[in-house]
């Protein structure tokens, strides 16, 4: 009798082992069967766009980098947008500069009403204040900024092969990075950094602008970066976060997003949010072993090429993507 039990258990403890991978590969097929299908996102090539970028040297408004860079990206963004749009504004810096700034949008569908965006910003920071030393000088800004940019210009490429229905926007703001520093002796002047996207915010490409949301990348293509739920991004745009990370997840990233909440962080999608009234997330890199929360090459000499990972360029750029054909297909 006993004997008859404990077979009778083993076989009980096989069928529940059984049915629960059973469920879970169902959960898993029917999770994956949520995602439409996407064009496939190229690290490599986004790689060879933030070296294209670094080759113009310091991307500082007014600097001979920045202005050359600016015809190049506009350029560039022609050949697969539909519309291109230069918005070139004066913009007062903290220490009374006047910078040539230029935000410039590449527009897919530019008539039609459902819209969402990408953005990043594709100037540089002026001086390495985090740095021991060279710190007046500024730094080549291969993953502030230029990650965000090449991660935008591929899915240009990407959309253009693959068209879509919806309005989607990609938007390169200006003069971010020419905040005041810590170290500064000059009086404290609020909201010096984001100028670009504080002057988008007021005044849009194109008159009444809307889009259903946005998502904003900075810092996104370091070695291992983690990206958490920033705390502007949850505040004005939870819905979506959530969306995002999900999506990321579903893709086989979840090393790279995580779910854990953390500290608000103003960037561009701050002025996006409070300004323009569109709910827009932050996808930023998060380093939890930093005093500034970001990478160790943060405005320093060290945001070079080798601060770039091919990989990590990959996953934000799939997830984005993924995330673009998800809201073509009313499917976000």
């Amino acid at each position: 009798m006993k004997k008859y039990l404990i077979i009778l258990f083993t076989l009980l403890v096989l069928n529940a082992c059984k049915e629960d991978k059973t469920n879970t590969s169902t959960k898993k097929e029917t999770s994956q069967a949520l995602l439409v299908k996407a064009p496939s996102f190229s690290g490599e090539n986004a790689f060879d766009l933030v070296a294209k970028q670094v080759a113009f040297g310091p991307r500082v408004p007014n600097s001979k980098g920045h202005i050359a860079m600016g015809f190049w990206l506009a350029d560039t963004l022609k050949k697969y947008a539909d519309t291109v749009y230069v918005q070139a504004a004066d913009l007062k810096a903290f220490d009374g500069t006047i910078l040539k700034s230029k935000n410039i949008i590449a527009s897919f569908n530019p008539e039609a009403m459902n819209r969402m965006f990408v953005s990043a910003h594709w100037d540089t920071r002026p001086f390495a204040d985090q740095d021991s030393e060279r710190q007046n000088e500024p730094i080549l800004g291969a993953n502030d900024g230029a990650s965000g940019v090449a991660v935008l210009i591929e899915l240009a490429r990407l959309i253009n092969e693959n068209k879509v229905k919806k309005g989607i926007d990609l938007i390169f703001f200006d003069s971010e990075d020419y905040g005041q520093p810590n170290n500064s002796k000059l009086p404290y002047v609020e909201d010096s950094y984001c100028l670009g996207s504080q002057y988008w915010s007021a005044n849009p490409h194109t008159a009444n602008y809307r889009a259903k949301f946005g998502i904003l990348l900075d810092m996104v293509g370091a070695k291992d970066a983690i990206f958490t739920q920033e705390g502007y991004s949850r505040q004005y745009a939870n819905t979506y976060v959530q969306k995002v990370w999900n999506y990321a997840k579903l893709l086989g990233y979840g090393k790279h997003f995580s779910f854990n909440k953390t500290n608000r962080i103003t960037d561009d999608h701050y002025y996006v949010n409070t300004i323009a009234n569109i709910p827009t997330l932050d996808i930023i890199q998060h380093d939890k072993t930093t005093p500034s929360g970001f990478g160790k090459y943060w405005h320093t000499h060290n945001d070079n090429l080798d601060a770039v990972d091919k990989k990590t360029l990959k996953a934000v750029g799939q997830t984005v993507t993924q995330v673009v054909y998800q809201f073509d297909a009313g499917k976000f």
